[in-house]
């Protein structure tokens, strides 16, 4: 199963998600019915035993079984868009509501800076933007989990437990399995899922918030009815809950085997993702959360941190995961390693040190290096790392030289290192792009961003956009006033010298896409529901651009433009017509290509793929197109392409 199809996956979850939703509201509007017919004394309970005496009870009151309906499907409705409008701020929302920490930009203890150090390399091998990371300091056990509405606003978040107890390669496979989510599509199913069971809970919420409150003792005289409804709305409310964990149990228990599957894949190792599963089993914390919100997001979790079993588990039993992994384990190797762990627990950064971890530093491509590609590697490849594009993306950022990434991972220097990375090397344009920056931006930024340059000037083409993805997390906190000055000011450097490289607009698109989409997240949809033969006309001007791209001369580009024309419409015959302005053409056509259903996605980048590798070489200069474009349609590629 590929990103697109895992994308589809996911949408047709959340219409099964719709589907258990409305099946939970009637079964608890029917309980909360009957539930006050006999609380009422209008009907007995040995005549509600079959749905005729239910019937004959409604033909009698009618106004009371409405009555209760609406209320009840009032409350429920009300509360979930409530609760959804409460996770408007995405993932930071949920790891705030659990005790969670923003993990310093800079410096910090060791296990912060390998943690930093993994999920980085993690997103720029996945070609997803580096979200933020959280660490939930109060919490021993192992866990972690990944949340947000789309990549641009999502957060990782691990327990203080796992940062102690997990190694490296440990720590990687639970950080891999939780960008598998995002890459899956479950992230933004998982934090719905969140909003949708809070209005399913909300009635056995109420009535043990009415009980927790009611007056006791001498004070406690004619609260009888009040103690009666705070009874019944606990009783129906756990209807509630039983269909709120079925619902959970049912969305999420399959996903986490193939989320562990996907981070095998990706790290190409087994033992860092089981020895995380086996010290969750042999450590006495194990995955469970001691927060009160820990039951909402157990869907969201590495491990099972609420405790449930058998029907209503939201994760498959320990050891089955462990087995998925290494078969040969068996159940008495994680007792030994329970007695051993209880004598003297797992310490990460020890084990580390006695595996004695290190990785070697490779070099980088030449920069006229030209590569092999195939259009279907390219859109298998998609959302689908492995080992490679890890080995690759721990190159990118181990060569980058250590001014820059403290820069990038400052937030008062992240706005400079952006506009650092945009100032010409010529002379006379870099007087142009002084002057138009004098007034427009702080003082400061200016002096930062005059300084920067001379190291970004250095950078390997490679090193560029992974370096400004690093800024990206710091980015995110500004307000959007600060965010839309930035924009002007990129723009207007971009435009000093009167004409626009592909690395500029490379830059620029991805701050839309990667920082500015993050400050509304749930407007961004995973994919959309158009097919390609209603937007073919905006393929072909795409692949008229990149072919143009591509290639100095015109039959050259020709032939691009028709191997990409073969892919979207075969058969057809279309002449090659590029725009000439390019710039307003590609920001024309994107958001409308954006709105393709995942099939039509596969294709379009498959048709992109055929022409940029026409001549069976991709160089640097194409890739840094085709990545801008894959950004902006919300298809991550990996940067492995460099060395296919």
């Amino acid at each position: 199963m590929n990103f697109f199809e895992h994308q589809e996956r996911a949408r047709r979850q959340t219409r099964r998600l719709i589907v258990l939703f409305s099946l939970a509201v009637i079964a608890i509007v029917v309980v909360s019915n009957v539930a006050i017919l006999i609380a009422l004394g209008i009907a007995a309970p040995s005549t509600l035993a079959d749905g005729a005496g239910i019937a004959e009870a409604v033909r009698q009151r009618p106004m009371v079984f409405a009555v209760v309906s609406l209320v009840v499907v009032g409350v429920v409705v009300l509360a979930s868009l409530t609760r959804m409008a409460g996770l408007r701020g995405g993932g930071s929302a949920v790891a705030r509501q659990l005790g969670g920490v923003p993990l310093p930009d800079e410096g910090g203890d060791f296990h912060q800076r390998r943690l930093r150090n993994v999920v980085e390399e993690i997103a720029i091998a996945s070609g997803l933007p580096v979200p933020e990371i959280y660490v939930l300091e109060q919490e021993p056990a192992i866990n972690a989990f990944a949340a947000g509405y789309s990549g641009s606003d999502a957060v990782v978040a691990v327990t203080r437990g796992a940062l102690d107890r997990l190694n490296r390669d440990e720590l990687q496979g639970v950080i891999a399995h939780e960008f598998s989510h995002i890459l899956n599509g479950d992230m933004r199913l998982n934090i719905r899922l969140v909003g949708v069971l809070f209005g399913i809970l909300m009635l056995n919420l109420i009535g043990r918030r009415v009980l927790l409150h009611m007056p006791r003792g001498r004070n406690s005289r004619g609260s009888a009815p009040i103690l009666i409804i705070a009874l019944l709305l606990i009783v129906v409310g756990w209807v509630g809950v039983f269909f709120g964990r079925l619902i959970k149990a049912g969305v999420s228990r399959q996903r986490e085997f193939l989320a562990d599957a996907s981070a095998v894949q990706f790290t190409r190792q087994t033992a860092g993702i089981a020895g995380a599963l086996k010290k969750i089993g042999g450590i006495g914390e194990g995955s469970r959360l001691t927060s009160s919100e820990g039951e909402e997001i157990s869907h969201m979790l590495f491990g099972d941190g609420f405790g449930l079993s058998g029907l209503l588990a939201t994760h498959p039993p320990l050891l089955e995961r462990i087995r998925a992994l290494e078969p040969q384990f068996r159940a008495e190797q994680l007792t030994s390693l329970r007695a051993q762990w209880r004598q003297a627990p797992p310490s990460g950064r020890e084990e580390d040190i006695a595996l004695g971890f290190a990785e070697p530093q490779a070099g980088l491509p030449a920069e006229s290096e030209r590569v092999t590609v195939h259009a279907e590697q390219v859109a298998g490849h998609v959302g689908n790392p492995d080992e490679a594009d890890y080995r690759l993306a721990h190159d990118v950022l181990a060569n980058l030289p250590a001014e820059l990434a403290e820069a990038a991972h400052q937030r008062d220097q992240a706005p400079a290192l952006l506009l650092g990375l945009l100032i010409s090397g010529r002379t006379e344009v870099r007087a142009a792009q002084r002057a138009t920056l004098e007034g427009l931006v702080a003082q400061e930024w200016l002096t930062s961003a005059w300084q920067l340059s001379e190291r970004c000037r250095d950078l390997h083409p490679m090193q560029r956009l992974p370096l400004a993805e690093l800024a990206f997390p710091r980015l995110r906190r500004y307000p959007r006033s600060a965010l839309m000055e930035l924009e002007q000011s990129m723009s207007a450097l971009i435009h000093a010298d009167g004409q626009i490289e592909l690395f500029e607009y490379a830059l620029s698109r991805l701050l839309r896409v990667q920082v500015l989409e993050s400050l509304d997240p749930p407007r961004h949809r995973g994919s959309g529901r158009i097919a390609l033969m209603r937007v073919r006309d905006q393929a072909h001007t795409l692949l008229a651009i990149v072919a143009q791209q591509g290639h100095a001369q015109f039959d050259g580009a020709q032939r691009a433009f028709n191997a990409g024309l073969a892919r979207v419409s075969p058969g057809e015959h279309h002449a090659y017509q590029p725009p000439s302005n390019w710039i307003g053409a590609l920001d024309s056509v994107l958001p409308v290509l954006d709105e393709l259903d995942s099939h039509s996605r596969s294709i379009l980048l498959e048709g992109l793929t055929a022409c940029v590798g026409n001549d069976g070489r991709l160089s640097l200069n194409e890739l840094e197109l085709l990545r801008v474009v894959c950004g902006v349609l919300h298809c991550p590629i990996p940067p492995v392409l460099f060395t296919v």
